[in-house]
């Protein structure tokens, strides 16, 4: 049986913050979406992205537009409603920031390629104490960043990841790897070297996961030890 330890106060309102700023960015994409097909179905296509709806915007609400004034009047308040939700996000965005400089154990976690404010509190509140955990693959394999298998006959077989644990952490890390696969494949580090290598003989896809295992490890590794990332040279 694996004991997880109780999480402190801080913790819970850490993990609390993050479940808002997620939820505040459903809203969001929901509301984007809902303008788009309210402008498609009048003849405007708008492509995805936060720049291109605020510039379509801004030209079917002008006077003279086909839109009827009361759709007109509609997205205006819809338009209010999406800048409200980006400063509440914003807002969140920059508290996560802060908290950042006021806990050495986040510190440690952003000197790691892939981890942001956003990803460094979210993994401190939900882990905190390292130690729960035996080694590094035991994180990845509870924030479900392994494969999972399938043997039969005696030959294993290995499919997709198990997809378990916290799902908003797992979506973070995958997203900070893929943020950042293309910089560190083109270092002259250790881990660089590794990522080429697997990029020649994998998915892009497979190497943004496995990737995002790294960090899992990494941030593992550095609050266990209580260290700083420091990427590792190739040998001359």
């Amino acid at each position: 049986m694996r004991f997880v330890e109780v999480k402190s106060a801080e913790q819970l309102d850490m993990q609390t913050l993050h479940r808002v700023r997620d939820r505040l960015i459903c809203d969001r994409t929901s509301l984007m979406n809902q303008m788009r097909s309210l402008l498609l179905e009048r003849g405007h296509i708008v492509p995805n992205g936060h720049a291109k709806l605020r510039e379509h915007l801004a030209r079917p609400l002008v006077k003279g537009s086909p839109l009827t004034p009361r759709i007109r009047e509609l997205l205006i308040d819809m338009r209010q409603h999406w800048k409200a939700l980006n400063k509440r996000i914003a807002d969140l965005d920059a508290e996560f920031v802060e908290a950042t400089r006021a806990d050495k154990r986040t510190q440690r976690l952003l000197t790691t390629p892939g981890i942001g404010a956003l990803n460094a509190t979210a993994l401190v509140a939900a882990v905190a104490d390292a130690r729960t955990f035996n080694r590094g693959s035991d994180l990845t394999a509870w924030l479900g960043l392994v494969p999972r298998q399938a043997t039969t006959g005696g030959k294993p077989r290995l499919l997709g990841i198990t997809k378990r644990g916290s799902r908003y952490l797992r979506k973070n890390l995958i997203q900070g790897a893929r943020a950042s696969l293309p910089t560190l494949s083109k270092s002259q580090t250790r881990l660089g070297a590794w990522l080429r290598a697997l990029a020649a003989r994998a998915h892009h896809n497979a190497a943004v996961v496995a990737l995002a295992g790294k960090i899992a490890r990494i941030a593992w590794a550095l609050l266990r030890h209580e260290q700083r990332y420091e990427a590792t040279p190739l040998a001359g």
